[in-house]
């Protein structure tokens, strides 16, 4: 049986090679199963507070702990890597706000609330970068898909519940929308790349 120090630094060596957040189940396959999830908090918790004083951070988001940069690093770490994440368009974060807010819900309920049609592009580019999913279909005529978002969109926003959303305009920073424009059926769901800061630049993601 290993000792809470080398149990730890086994933890911290699956963290930091990870490039997804792990789960406690998949840190107790680990130990054989041998450490329960109440001395794996606490080994994290540890851990974490080992970590406190330096360049990247552990968190605890949706779908398990990672390893990541501190935000106040993270425009340096951007210098390595020349190519920049999409910014999403007003119309297609505009839909994800109420899908986040609001969910679930139908293609037809954000159009009532947007006011305009949604197109299937804004959807698919939701879906496609792993925000939203479809997680079930309203009884009424037709069946429309109801959507809800995924844990991915709480990872990418480093929060461990929609309880811990924030306003609105907040997630428009860290997930890069582009300046507003006037309101029109935007079926041009994806910006142009550009500089920005984002949530996503993780040691171990």
């Amino acid at each position: 049986m290993l000792s809470p120090t080398e149990a730890k630094r086994v933890i911290e060596a699956a963290l930091l090679s990870s490039r997804e957040p792990l789960s406690l189940a998949e840190l107790g396959r680990l130990f054989d199963e041998e450490i329960g999830p109440d001395t794996l908090r606490r080994l994290l918790s540890e851990l974490r507070e080992e970590w406190h004083d330096r360049a990247v951070e552990l968190v605890n988001l949706a779908s398990g702990w990672r390893f990541q940069t501190r935000p106040e690093f993270q425009s340096y770490v951007d210098r390595l890597n020349p190519e920049r994440p999409p910014r999403y368009s007003r119309a297609v974060m505009e839909t994800l706000a109420i899908i986040a807010y609001r969910q679930p819900v139908t293609r037809g309920d954000i159009e009532d609330i947007r006011g305009v049609t949604v197109s299937a592009q804004i959807i698919q580019a939701l879906e496609s970068r792993g925000w939203i999913d479809t997680v079930g279909h309203r009884d009424t005529p037709g069946r429309p898909a109801l959507y809800a978002t995924t844990k991915a969109f709480l990872d990418d926003l480093g929060l461990r519940s929609l309880e811990e959303l924030p306003p609105l305009e907040e997630i428009a920073r860290t997930l890069q929308v582009e300046p507003a424009t006037p309101k029109t059926d935007a079926s041009d769901a994806r910006a142009p790349a550009a500089p920005a800061e984002h949530a996503e630049s993780a040691t171990g993601a």
